[in-house]
């Protein structure tokens, strides 16, 4: 049964996307900071796809939940930026890696991915906005990291991911959504195997799926403010 925080949520996307005549996307909870009890309760009411920001933190958690049903099976996906001394960690811990902004991350997720295990799912990080303050490669850039990524058996290029400027004007906000929707259809115009196009949050999610965000990213709407740092 889904939780009313989980319903609301459920029910903002497909009002969303029936109002932009779009599928409806996937819903990542992201669980930053949250406590592995809170992201067994999500799954429990029916939430598959978790997102953390952190490698450890995930990991600690993925090892809390190992021996608890309600969290068999779930889908982890890293979306914090990865540092290349983490990549190890990261090829063998989650399902997805939203976050590959630099070609010197490929070879390394490649080399460490479980030969037991399907290929690693990859978004590529764009700093659609050019921010400074925020990782992610160049939209010119893109391609030839696409290409990289692509040519690596044990990765699989999925699509784009992009946390646009929090600017106050959302038709500004609407404007960097259209631009990534424009790389994503270049590049899946390229790949069979690209598919993700992960853009929009909690206050945001509904003109991102109206410009074709495919998975959106969620976590104060569903879990409420995130835990004061210890």
């Amino acid at each position: 049964m889904l939780t009313p925080a989980l319903h609301a949520v459920v029910q903002r996307l497909q009002n969303a996307a029936r109002q932009s005549g779009r599928p409806a996307p996937t819903l990542l909870a992201v669980g930053k900071r949250q406590p592995a009890a809170a992201i067994a309760a999500l799954a429990a009411a029916g939430q598959h796809a978790f997102g953390e920001n952190y490698v450890q933190e995930a990991v600690a958690k993925q090892a809390e939940l190992a021996s608890d049903p309600r969290a068999a099976g779930l889908e982890w996906h890293l979306i914090g930026h990865l540092q290349s001394n983490k990549a190890t960690l990261a090829a063998q811990a989650f399902d997805w890696v939203q976050t590959v902004d630099r070609a010197k991350l490929v070879p390394l997720l490649a080399a460490a991915r479980p030969a037991d295990r399907p290929p690693l799912n990859v978004l590529l990080q764009v700093n659609i906005d050019d921010e400074t303050s925020k990782h992610g490669c160049a939209p010119g850039d893109v391609a030839a990291l696409a290409d990289a990524v692509a040519s690596q058996p044990r990765l699989r290029l999925r699509g784009l991911m992009a946390i646009p400027a929090p600017l106050p004007d959302m038709d500004r906000r609407r404007d960097a959504f259209r631009r990534m929707k424009a790389l994503f259809d270049a590049q899946a115009a390229r790949f069979a195997s690209i598919d993700t196009l992960s853009m929009g949050m909690s206050e945001d999610f509904e003109l991102a799926i109206a410009e074709g965000a495919t998975m959106v990213r969620v976590g104060t709407a569903l879990f409420g403010e995130r835990p004061a740092r210890g």
